[in-house]
């Protein structure tokens, strides 16, 4: 049985309960969170696991990760030399934005890759450095029309130091199990407001990437 056929029964048992997935995932087995006696013995049960990201709620940091990771490896992007079918969409964001970078990023372990670029990018940054990091934590798009404004980012040393980031808009994107495994943004070394449309627009180019990046990915919406 494929991971799509194993999910929907799940899927579609959360959506007729009513429920959040992590409060029906509760119901079906009497359990409150933290399932300490799951995390004490290092198993995943079956009905978690298969609500994948859904089910992160009842998972500690480290299984969490490790269910990211497990999507993020089963994609089999990383460490592979650029596509057209990524560069095209990269490059329609840059242009419809305006601005010298855009990317393409994959978050594993403990570095960012590279998939696609626009202009500079550099390749297998430390994970705590970029700013794609903090877009997979936020589970929707992430836009600092100006980072200087930002107390979370002014001190970023791509913002005080070089290249001087001063505007970025980004959007994560999911692998296998809805975990959150990288972003298609934009970023620019001036400052600029952001507006509905703009956002749309960057919804729009997600769901674009989203269908290369990994098609089956139809249970739920993006964000």
């Amino acid at each position: 049985m494929n991971e799509r056929n194993q999910r929907e029964p799940v899927v579609d048992a959360v959506r007729r309960s009513g429920l959040s997935a992590p409060e029906a995932a509760r119901e079906a087995v009497d359990l409150d969170p933290p399932l300490a006696d799951h995390r004490a013995g290092g198993v995943t049960p079956d009905f978690i696991r298969l609500l994948g990201a859904a089910g992160s709620a009842f998972l500690d940091a480290e299984a969490a990760e490790r269910g990211r990771l497990d999507s993020l490896e089963q994609l089999h992007l990383l460490d592979t030399p650029p596509e057209e079918r990524f560069d095209a969409i990269t490059r329609r964001a840059a242009e419809r934005f305006g601005c010298e970078i855009a990317t393409l990023a994959l978050i594993a372990r403990n570095r960012q890759f590279i998939k696609s670029a626009v202009g500079e990018a550099h390749q297998d940054l430390d994970r705590t450095r970029v700013f794609c990091n903090a877009t997979i934590r936020s589970s929707g798009p992430l836009v600092l029309p100006d980072t200087l404004e930002d107390g979370r980012f002014r001190d970023h040393p791509f913002v005080a130091g070089a290249p001087h980031i001063r505007f970025y808009a980004g959007a994560p994107l999911r692998g296998p199990g809805g975990w959150l495994v990288g972003t298609i943004c934009v970023m620019s070394l001036s400052p600029r407001p952001f507006t509905p449309s703009d956002h749309q627009d960057l919804e729009a180019l997600a769901q674009e990437m989203q269908h290369e990046v990994y098609p089956d990915w139809k249970a739920w919406s993006l964000y």
